[in-house]
């Protein structure tokens, strides 16, 4: 496939929670996110160098898991060619909704997973006022501590990665960078790109028994060392560590995974300058082998890491 670059970027990602204020406190005075507005169901949280009002869409539920995914389009010319596409592609349509607090009017879309996909190009743009005005010009907004910078990158869970990368490449245009390709002819998991960073969503094969679930949401850092400084905080803050710091083998990033007090999983992580420039660039693929070997270094993957998502399923304990 010719790249496309209908996509500008990943946007937000709304998650449930059914423990709203725990959630919320813990995502604004733990991981560092920033309060931009809330509305009778959600709160809408940035990271300091995010200039979209949102990135991450807190909203209240009875569940948890993700309610959708949103990414940006290049121009509204760009939003109208993905539209039509998605409209051909024969994939379950949802249509425009009106927007909400931090964009205006968005197209949504289903994979077959049950996963809610949405694409927009009006935006709400933050306005830094008060102590949150940077001494620099060129970043969006001022910070503290170990705060992520921006929202990097998310993973899904499918029963089939295969059928899932189709549809996105298919809907958004997107690229696979990296991919596990498993010994039973199976793809284990892709690693997607819109645009030049390594990639803004991961899909990789579901083995809690689940459907449509969230793995995990990741923010970046702009250091190593700010993920060690966030170890300290969820540990003083009694926040469940459940792997690292180490190093992954696939696309390389330094990384630390918690849960969250509802249950989802959130990652800080930190992949340095790696971008892919290269235009025809061909998928790295990890075979089953290569896998087993585990991470990059650091101590062996803990077992939830392969069976937990959101929501959880009644065989979870």
């Amino acid at each position: 496939m010719e790249p496309c670059f209908d996509i500008a970027h990943l946007a937000h990602v709304e998650m449930y929670t059914d423990k709203f204020v725990e959630s919320l406190d813990f995502f604004t005075r733990v991981y560092g996110l920033k309060l931009s507005g809330q509305d009778e169901t959600s709160a809408y949280l940035r990271a300091w160098d995010d200039y979209e009002f949102c990135s991450l869409k807190l909203t209240k539920s009875h569940t948890t898991g993700v309610g959708h995914i949103a990414y940006r389009a290049s121009s509204p010319q760009a939003l109208e060619r993905r539209v039509k596409a998605i409209e051909a592609s024969g994939y379950k349509v949802h249509g425009w909704i009106a927007g909400d607090l931090s964009h205006g009017p968005a197209f949504r879309f289903e994979d077959p997973f049950g996963h809610i996909f949405e694409i927009y190009w009006d935006t709400v743009k933050f306005q830094a006022t008060g102590t949150d005005v940077p001494a620099l010009k060129n970043t969006a907004s001022a910070f503290t501590g170990a705060a992520p910078r921006r929202l990097d990158h998310l993973n899904l869970l499918s029963s089939d990665v295969s059928e899932f990368r189709r549809f996105m490449e298919t809907c958004l245009g997107s690229r696979v960078t990296e991919m596990i390709q498993l010994d039973n002819g199976r793809i284990g998991g892709c690693w997607f790109t819109i645009n030049n960073k390594t990639y803004d969503l991961a899909c990789t094969e579901e083995h809690g028994g689940g459907v449509g679930r969230l793995h995990h949401v990741t923010y970046a850092t702009d250091q190593r060392e700010d993920i060690l400084r966030a170890a300290d905080i969820f540990l003083q803050n009694g926040v469940h560590i459940e792997t690292g710091p180490h190093k992954h083998a696939v696309q390389g990033t330094f990384f630390l995974y918690v849960w969250e007090p509802a249950g989802n999983r959130v990652e800080l992580a930190n992949s340095g300058a790696r971008l892919i420039l290269q235009p025809d660039w061909e998928p790295v693929i990890w075979t089953e082998t290569d896998r087993k070997k585990g991470q990059a270094w650091g101590l062996k993957t803990i077992d939830t890491f392969h069976t937990h998502g959101t929501p959880p399923v009644k065989k979870e304990h």
